[in-house]
């Protein structure tokens, strides 16, 4: 499928003067990505079309890296309000949801009434004309418009249909709502995150739908090359939960195979001692030592050398039996001297270890602004607005920032008209009978 390029030409907008923040315009220029100065589609995924039936994090999460990788993704809205995200705030920029900018981009709007005959008669005829589908409705809804992959896969034997749900497609569970925090929590997360003595606590960010949009991404891509090979296209299913229990990693192993049950461990690790914040004179240091040498150089540098013949502290295992004593004793040390003077004294050290940053230290840090992690995007309605940007890196290909988070079905006579080509009688018909907005 050929990509196209957005409706909106961007560079209409660089003239555009808007205010910002005192914390943005400290950003210099040169380390921002701006979709202005980019070069036509180059994507490794340049021609692929998505169609996107998702909202709020986990899928529309998987089809911006789609995007991102240079595919054509059309975002499929409910025309009554659209993906739930856009009124999720504040903040808003001039009513825009920053919320759903940060998921968002490159994708074209289309709102179609799904309910509809014939808004349900689009979205099948977008479907014969896409490589991969992606949606995150709840199981069995689609069955109900004839747009489940049952009743889709004979439209287009080389589709990808991906169903991303919050507990699977069948099971005791699979009508329920599934949000991040409560399958963080019936898949163990909550309950092995916070301090030590403290209430079980929520990631500060949805890392359980995060996670469950990269493996749907994952299974795309390894469908896209089966696709390569066999010419033929599949069904992919991803929930939640199942991605919560995978990430369960180690402390999964430890209960599975010894019976060990998970506990909170604040920013401390479990099976590594030192490998934890520790509380400056004004601040935190985040320090680790994963194996012997670290943890003799991390006594060196803190000037604890007669813990180098504690025979206490001598391995791991010894050093997690006695992780008090000799928490408290690291701790003692470093509350001594300020953050800043514990980074010139590690500095050069090749050991693990950073400072706790807030959101004004993340995006002035040296290495963040090396890498490039602010994507600037002219927004037709917000102006300027800036995102964490893509993180990964071709050497062949690029990563593409074709437009910015869609206005609310900005494009939906542009994909009526291109895509399916309907005129502008036929467009004008679905709006009156409610298909499409």
């Amino acid at each position: 499928m050929a990509t196209r390029s957005c409706l909106f030409s961007f560079s209409q907008y660089l003239t555009r003067q808007i205010t910002r923040s005192s914390v943005i315009r400290r950003v210099p220029r040169r380390y921002v990505n701006n979709v202005s100065d980019r070069t036509p589609n180059k994507g490794p995924l340049a021609g692929y079309r998505v169609l996107d039936l998702t909202r709020i994090l986990a899928g529309p999460y998987c089809t911006m890296i789609l995007g991102d990788h240079g595919a054509e993704v059309i975002k499929i809205e409910s025309p009554n309000f659209g993906d739930d995200t856009r009124r999720w705030g504040p903040p808003f920029i001039k009513g825009e949801s920053t919320y759903f900018m940060s998921i968002n981009r490159n994708k074209k709007s289309i709102a179609v009434n799904l309910k509809s005959p014939e808004g349900a008669k689009i979205v099948r005829e977008l479907i014969k004309e896409s490589d991969i589908v992606v949606e995150n409705y709840v199981p069995g809804t689609l069955e109900k418009f004839g747009l489940d992959y049952e009743s889709v896969k004979s439209l287009n034997e080389k589709l990808i249909y991906c169903s991303i749900s919050g507990f699977g497609q069948t099971g005791p569970y699979a009508k329920r709502a599934g949000f991040d925090v409560i399958v963080a929590a019936i898949g163990g997360l909550v309950e092995i995150t916070g301090p030590e003595n403290g209430e079980p606590c929520k990631v500060g960010v949805a890392v359980t739908d995060q996670a469950t949009g990269l493996y749907a991404y994952g299974a795309i891509m390894a469908a896209l090359l089966h696709r390569c090979a066999t010419g033929q296209g599949q069904y992919i299913e991803c929930d939640l939960l199942s991605t919560q229990v995978s990430l369960l990693v180690n402390v999964a192993s430890a209960y599975l195979n010894a019976g060990v049950e998970g506990k909170r461990y604040g920013t401390a690790h479990g099976s590594i001692v030192p490998y934890q914040a520790f509380p400056t004179a004004d601040g935190y240091l985040v320090v680790g030592a994963t194996n012997d040498d670290q943890f003799n150089k991390i006594a060196t540098l803190l000037d604890l050398d007669h813990l180098l013949e504690d025979k206490r502290y001598a391995t791991n295992p010894a050093r997690v039996k006695h992780r008090v004593t000799l928490v408290d004793t690291l701790s003692t040390r470093f509350r001594s001297k300020t953050t800043n003077e514990w980074l010139e004294i590690f500095k050069g050290s090749k050991l693990a270890y950073g400072p706790i940053n807030d959101m004004k230290d993340v995006f002035r840090n040296e290495q963040v602004l090396h890498s490039g992690m602010i994507q600037e995007m002219n927004h037709k309605r917000a102006g300027k607005i800036r995102v964490a940007a893509s993180p990964v890196k071709f050497n062949k290909t690029e990563t593409v920032f074709q437009c910015p988070p869609p206005m609310f079905a900005q494009d939906t006579d542009q994909i009526l008209r291109d895509i399916l080509k309907y005129n502008d009688d036929q467009i004008e018909a679905l709006k009156d009978e409610g298909a499409v907005r």
